[in-house]
């Protein structure tokens, strides 16, 4: 976008250039006749220096006058609009800007503000002398008219300091299967923490702690769970038992579901709305240009039937193309290729007018769901995440999900895109690559698009005469009550097509020397009593056919007859996941295991890697041990490698 004058009319511009001048020429005079105190004797050259300061600070104002007209003039900020007009939403009004004199600021006040306008004034007199205005710095400056302030040009955007939010958290603690035999938690099919980590460590950089969920570590990757045979049955739940690999004395719990692959030229009519960050800091070639590839290779898997439909948002939300047929993918493309970034960030009303827009095209039977495409913060209009939250959630009830999709570095807002999509009964992935981005929205187009089941809970009771101790491995922010397991009204993470979810338990078996919890002076083996023997533990799960608000049990119990002498390839590879994470959180989980053992756990895996991903999980190891070196555990004993 370019700021142009022509945008406004003679009369607009001669009533801001009398404005300015008024401006100009009241700084001027408080700045010479300040109160008489300390100030009052304020040396000349001093007065000039505010004189200056005001001329910049009025050139600022035009500036920010200027920039904002641009941002009112076009709705949708960041679109080159095509032959005809699109619709859009009102621009943001434009805050007036006043100025404060110098000379009515308390002593402290004028001191700093009087080394704000001497800052000020070296950048306005760089911009006078570049314009042929003033031959010497150190020359004194009359007061001049506006006309004689020639603007400076709009700035380009620069990133700003790092400021990623990510949500705190502590790693599950270890339980006493005699006190709390039951474990509750909602399903994840997040995998956005990977990538994003992913990211961080191809550019040399060590994560956040709180940047690693272990969770979607884990269920980045596929184990082969066994699939159901029908749709009758959305999904089928398995489980394997077997020695922890990191401690024989310790056992490992894997739960794995599968959801019913539906083939995607089978898929149900699409109606998807591309909600697509056009903000300034958008302005980056692993942003909006790898955000619009992204969304051009979505596009082309689309067919006549399905409905795509663009909104843009920055200082405002626009409707770039409304709803149109898949099989006219040039027009669609061609949106894309217009878009450009620029303005602030609106992401409020961008939610607003993009359900608003998938209402309009609303499929009964069919997908309906938003894709929002964000770098970060939402920093105008509705900016409290509570409100967005609460907007978004009561949306899902139109049955129009909210799929979200991270871009980019610095001002990446994780904590606020992972927890709309959980609101929005939808998915949350970041796209750091091409290849990131072929998985997500083409390889995985069913199970990213299409739910086929909804608030799927899963809850395990131990056997306390089996079960010393269990720890579940991630899901921290997915934990639930015991009794909201089999409330229906409590919401809960959602299944796509072909979908799988893989989840983790370190159990420590009754009479294994490899306990961590002290022994309790008041509690005896009267505790277990009345439990079967033969089941380590009971696993049920609840989830809710699309459409339904009624949940169906599903019960499988885990035997003891069924534990493996030696884990199986996949959960050896879950096991290498699930260590690398808290590898990257500082290590303090895993009885000694360091870089070293995860690598080769994680070499000894022989399954199919179709896309490399297992291959490049091994060199993100070896990239995250040199970088990090020896892992500190939060006791302080170094893990040996």
């Amino acid at each position: 976008m370019q700021a142009s004058t022509s945008r406004r009319s003679p009369s607009a511009r001669h009533s801001m250039h009398l404005l300015s001048a008024a401006l100009l020429a009241a700084l001027a005079l408080s700045a010479c006749q300040a109160p008489g105190d300390v100030n009052s004797s304020t040396s000349k050259n001093e007065q000039v220096g505010k004189v200056r300061g005001a001329q910049a600070a009025q050139a600022d104002m035009r500036r920010d006058e200027l920039q904002a007209a641009d941002a009112a003039a076009s709705a949708g900020a960041g679109y080159t609009a095509p032959a005809e007009p699109v619709k859009s939403m009102p621009a943001q009004p434009v805050t007036e800007y006043k100025a404060k004199p110098v000379g009515n600021l308390a002593p402290a006040g004028r001191a700093q503000a009087q080394a704000q306008a001497e800052r000020v004034m070296v950048t306005g007199s760089r911009i006078r002398e570049n314009s042929g205005l003033m031959k010497h710095m150190a020359a004194p400056m009359p007061v001049a008219s506006p006309a004689m302030i020639a603007p400076p040009p709009p700035p380009s955007y620069s990133q700003p300091a790092n400021t990623e939010k990510y949500a705190e958290r502590e790693d599950n603690p270890v339980v006493r299967a005699s006190e709390q035999p039951l474990s509750t938690f909602s399903i994840d099919v997040d995998t956005g923490s990977y990538a994003n980590v992913r990211r961080m460590l191809n550019d040399g950089q060590r994560p956040p702690a709180d940047a690693v969920r272990a969770e979607e570590f884990i269920n980045y990757f596929d184990y082969g769970h066994a699939a159901p045979k029908s749709l009758a049955t959305p999904f089928k739940v398995s489980t394997e038992l077997a020695p922890a690999p990191w401690n024989a004395q310790r056992q490992l719990l894997m739960i794995g579901i599968k959801g019913f692959d539906v083939p995607k030229q089978t898929l149900p009519p699409v109606n998807l709305v591309f909600l697509i960050d056009t903000s300034g800091s958008m302005d980056s070639p692993d942003k909006l240009p790898l955000l619009k590839s992204a969304f051009s290779m979505l596009t082309r898997q689309l067919r006549p039937q399905d409905r795509i439909s663009i909104v843009v948002y920055a200082g405002a939300a626009g409707l770039v193309l409304p709803p149109t047929p898949g099989d006219r993918q040039q027009e669609i493309l061609d949106a894309l290729g217009r878009l450009q970034a620029g303005g602030s960030t609106n992401g409020g009303d961008g939610i607003r007018l993009a359900y608003a827009t998938a209402k309009q095209a609303f499929v009964k039977n069919g997908v309906n769901r938003v894709i929002l495409a964000t770098d970060g913060d939402f920093n105008v209009g509705t900016v409290d995440n509570n409100a967005l939250e609460t907007m978004v959630a009561d949306q899902r009830k139109s049955g129009i999900a909210l799929t979200t999709l991270g871009f980019g570095t610095g001002n990446y807002n994780d904590q606020l895109s992972e927890k709309l999509a959980d609101v929005g009964d939808g998915n949350h992935a970041y796209i750091d690559t091409l290849q990131e981005a072929r998985k997500v929205l083409v390889e995985e187009m069913g199970s990213t698009l299409l739910t086929i089941a909804r608030d799927v809970k899963i809850q395990i009771e131990f056997n306390p005469a089996q079960v010393a101790e269990y720890r579940l491995i991630g899901y921290e922010n997915r934990l639930l009550k015991r009794e909201d397991f089999a409330n229906d009204k409590v919401d809960a993470g959602d299944i796509g097509a072909g979908h799988e979810v893989t989840a983790l338990y370190e159990i420590t078996p009754v009479g294994s020397k490899a306990t961590r919890l002290p022994a309790l002076r008041y509690t005896g083996a009267a505790a277990a009593a009345g439990g079967k023997d033969g089941e380590i533990a009971n696993l049920k799960l609840r989830y809710k056919r699309p459409g339904e608000d009624r949940s169906q049990l599903i019960e499988t119990p885990v035997l003891r007859s069924g534990q493996r002498a030696v884990a199986s390839d996949p959960m050896r590879m879950a096991a290498s996941v699930a260590a690398f994470a808290d590898a990257l959180r500082g290590g303090s989980q895993y009885d000694g295991w360091g870089w070293d053992q995860i690598l080769a756990s994680a070499r000894s895996v022989r399954l199919d890697d179709r896309w490399g991903q297992r291959a490049e999980f091994v060199r993100l190891v070896e990239r995250a041990k040199s970088q990090i070196g020896e892992l500190k555990p939060a006791n302080g004993v170094a893990v040996s490698d």
